[in-house]
């Protein structure tokens, strides 16, 4: 199996809501992933095509975070959600998901990536609680966690503010009704 990246284009929306629906019990990151299109704030959404069949593999979504570091913006993004189709799950195509949306956001000048998950899972791709904890958030917890995107650019003992884009807090008031 040979999988190719590249960014999500429009004729990619159907797929992906699907791959979404498929994926998780509930219809929450199809309904995030909506919102943060709706609102502007995706910042960038990968996908994973199998080159054989041509085949949707997978798909990554970053978006925007409002993070202040004394009042300063700090370029930031939120990964939410990861996705892989049942047949293509473990065999790296998250990690290559990922991977290659750290890359494209660094090079693009994004200092932080922020993640609210299961610490064993993003821990691998080197997600920390410790750096996550110097940021006020709502979210704050072991299951907020950070990964500098610029190898070591940001300063130790960062604290400031971290706020994510409205559409995760619309997501939260779906879920209690």
């Amino acid at each position: 199996m040979t999988i190719a990246i590249r960014p999500a284009t429009g004729g990619d929306v159907a797929a992906i809501d699907a791959l979404l629906r498929r994926s998780f019990p509930a219809a929450d990151e199809a309904l995030l992933v909506q919102r943060l299109c709706i609102a502007g704030d995706m910042v960038l959404t990968l996908v994973a095509d199998d080159e054989e069949t041509g085949a949707l593999a997978g798909m990554v979504a970053f978006s925007r975070m409002d993070v202040r570091v004394n009042e300063v913006p700090l370029a930031a993004v939120a990964l939410a959600p990861v996705a892989v189709e049942a047949t293509y799950r473990q065999q790296g195509v998250a990690e290559a998901l990922i991977a290659a949306g750290h890359r494209h956001l660094g090079d693009a000048g994004y200092l932080l990536s922020f993640v609210l998950g299961d610490p064993a899972y993003y821990g691998r791709f080197g997600y920390a609680a410790d750096l996550a904890r110097g940021f006020d958030s709502p979210y704050a917890g072991d299951y907020l966690m950070a990964l500098a995107l610029q190898d070591g650019k940001l300063p130790c003992g960062v604290r400031g503010a971290a706020r994510h884009a409205g559409a995760f807090a619309a997501l939260g008031e779906v879920a209690e009704a």
